[in-house]
């Protein structure tokens, strides 16, 4: 269950970010725009967030980046582009921290599934739990 509702709000987050306004993803829409700030990208050598003085942006090269260069996109330029996006960045934070929540409550239930699926073959287990419960009290 929980697995699904973090994979959910990841694909929620990512269509968010898809659609991000000033987002440009057609260098024809780029034709006459003065270039405000020129934002390497984290995770990605040579690319880069070209953020323009009307709050439009892109990520260059290429103009179809993957999914996951969008978000990167959108916290390496939030310098330059919250000003122009205030509620937008709002969202995005709103979807990252579902993301982020689900995740976690995705690797509690896997450990937990694996908790109990082990218990039978290996009975020392429950012992061990028992005794990390006290360790944290």
């Amino acid at each position: 269950m929980a697995v699904e509702e973090k994979w959910k709000a990841n694909q929620e987050k990512v269509a968010f970010t898809k659609q991000f306004p000033g987002l440009t993803l057609d260098w024809k829409a780029c034709e006459g725009k003065a270039v405000q700030a020129v934002v390497a990208l984290t995770g990605k050598q040579g690319a880069a967030v070209l953020v323009f003085t009307d709050g439009s942006f892109t990520i260059v090269p290429p103009l179809a980046p993957e999914a996951w260069e969008f978000g990167q996109a959108l916290i390496d330029a939030r310098t330059y582009l919250e000003p122009k996006h205030p509620a937008a960045y709002l969202e995005y934070d709103r979807l990252a921290k579902q993301d982020k929540d689900a995740l976690l409550s995705a690797r509690a239930d896997k450990i937990i599934g694996a908790i109990e699926n082990n218990l039978e073959q290996i009975p020392e287990l429950k012992d061990r739990l028992k005794a990390l419960v006290k360790e944290w009290k």
